[in-house]
């Protein structure tokens, strides 16, 4: 946990813009004081949901993607920290962890150059090393029966999510991604688009669920994998928002009979959802209100084990509209998932 950065007391208050008369979610959340036995405290802790950050670029750059996944946790933490308080919003149920700290490995990366296939290999070298940082956070916190909710950084974080996840519960999972690509890349070196290629080839990933491909985007030879294999499956945006041949609440429910068998993660990337600045941006895709929808519906299952929302870029002007769509994402999945019974 070397690399765990706790939020406190002080942090919180100065990033909450108070208001007489009202009550933001920053004034009842908990926190820790102290790293040190963070699985005994974590599992006495009166708390359902535990909110990280994992602020890095290196994955997006060792799979040749656009950079500024590193910039979203601290966008969303603010305005997150600053959305009412209310009956809808139960924030004392609610831990803010705080982030890991990788700005020794971004402080490599800026020396880094992507047309150079040498600093490429170094790259996803420096994302193995991100993995055991994110495996080890995300294992103890489920161990301790918690849910976690993990924010910013590439997709290659979906690796560690699964695979901690796994560990804890000392079986495969399943996993649903919303997402324009399978991130089932070939195992040629850790990054962004093979984190669950890897997670399959290495048992901690059993059932998975690609929601939302881009036709375009998809190789022939991943559709041949996919259709081959029973354990994989998926659906496109062409079929369901273009050339509408199939209903997008029927792909829920054809997803959710895939997945559900048993324990899974939700997997958001922010490449699938229209003129999100994200490092892959798309002018054509699922709307911010269909994406809170497939999350409403997959966080209100019993089995859902975590949320990782990632690949968005809160850089420049847009910065805090991002944010704010985070942030949504974050207050639907603690609303649908608190009303399960535990």
């Amino acid at each position: 946990m070397d690399k765990l950065v706790l939020f406190n007391n002080s942090i919180i208050n100065n990033l909450l813009n108070t208001r007489s008369g009202e009550t933001k979610f920053g004034e009842h959340v908990q926190i820790l004081t102290s790293v040190s036995n963070i699985y005994d405290t974590l599992k006495n802790l009166d708390v359902k949901h535990v909110v990280f950050g994992l602020p890095e670029d290196v994955g997006v750059f060792a799979n040749y993607g656009k950079s500024g996944a590193s910039t979203t946790w601290d966008t969303t933490i603010k305005i997150l920290l600053n959305t009412q308080s209310n009956d809808y919003n139960l924030a004392k149920n609610v831990l803010i962890l705080g982030y890991l700290d990788f700005t020794e490995e971004q402080q490599l990366l800026s020396k880094l150059k992507q047309d150079n296939p040498k600093h490429i290999t170094k790259a996803r070298k420096l994302v193995a090393e991100i993995d055991k940082h994110v495996v080890d956070l995300v294992t103890t916190i489920v161990s301790a029966g918690k849910i976690p909710i993990a924010i910013g950084g590439g997709h290659n974080n979906a690796y560690g999510m699964i695979k901690g996840t796994s560990l804890a519960l000392k079986q495969p999972i399943n996993s649903i991604n919303f997402d324009a690509h399978t991130d089932f890349r070939a195992l040629e070196g850790r990054h962004s688009g093979n984190g669950f290629s890897y997670a399959y080839a290495e048992g901690f990933l059993k059932r998975y669920f690609a929601f939302g491909l881009h036709e375009n985007y998809t190789s022939s030879a991943i559709f041949k994998q996919f259709k081959d294999n029973k354990y994989l499956d998926y659906n496109t945006y062409e079929a369901i928002a273009i050339r509408q041949e199939t209903k997008f609440k029927n792909e829920l429910k054809r997803a959710k009979t895939h997945i559900n068998k048993s324990s899974f993660g939700i997997e958001i990337d922010c490449d699938a959802i229209i003129n999100v600045p994200s490092s892959a941006k798309t002018p054509s895709g699922f709307s911010a209100e269909k994406t809170r929808q497939f999350l409403h519906y997959f966080a209100s299952l019993k089995n859902a084990r975590y949320l990782h929302v990632c690949e968005a870029a809160a850089k420049n002007k847009n910065a805090s509209q991002v944010g704010k769509l985070v942030s949504y994402l974050i207050t639907d999945f603690i609303r649908s998932n608190s009303k399960i019974n535990d």
